[in-house]
């Protein structure tokens, strides 16, 4: 998706999420060109990988130089499910003035065995400890859905988990 904001006080806000299996590469990303004053962004990009999948994420953010009072927040999380899979993170800034207000964060982890054994501990089979950990990483993607939305994404993070 790309989003230009030409409005005094326009706002966007991306949401992404990606899922690459085995033999898969999953290049997603966003845009936002910020051409007015007073604007805002959000990005927030996540993916989870399994079985060697790759997932990527490249994103612009791009203020020009007339653009004064900017405020932006990229923020990429990858969850690996396991040893042999990858993620990779290509953001591009392109700041055309001093008078903005602009962050970057990026997180990757991989599920562990400790982490699995303490929810398998609990009671809980590896299978659902694997998909209460999956289900915690895109927690905030799912509440910030519509509802009928946020259900179907469970049941196809659910569906790609189970088997594991």
């Amino acid at each position: 998706p790309c989003s230009v904001l030409v409005g005094d006080g326009a706002h966007a806000d991306n949401l992404g999420v990606a899922f690459a299996g085995k033999d898969q590469d999953q290049d997603t990303g966003s845009k936002v060109i910020h051409a007015a004053s007073n604007t805002t962004s959000i990005i927030r990009a996540k993916s989870i990988s399994k079985g060697g999948g790759i997932s990527t994420y490249r994103g612009l953010v791009k203020i020009m130089p007339n653009a004064k009072n900017v405020k932006t927040q990229v923020q990429c999380d990858a969850l690996l499910l396991d040893s042999v899979s990858s993620t990779r993170t290509y953001p591009y800034m392109n700041v055309g003035n001093n008078q903005v207000t602009f962050g970057h964060e990026a997180s990757v982890s991989r599920v562990s065995d400790a982490q699995l054994f303490y929810l398998m501990s609990r009671g809980l089979s590896e299978e659902q400890a694997m998909k209460t950990i999956v289900s915690g990483f895109i927690e905030p993607v799912v509440k910030a859905l519509p509802l009928e939305y946020a259900v179907e994404l469970n049941k196809l993070i659910e569906l790609e988990v189970e088997g594991m």
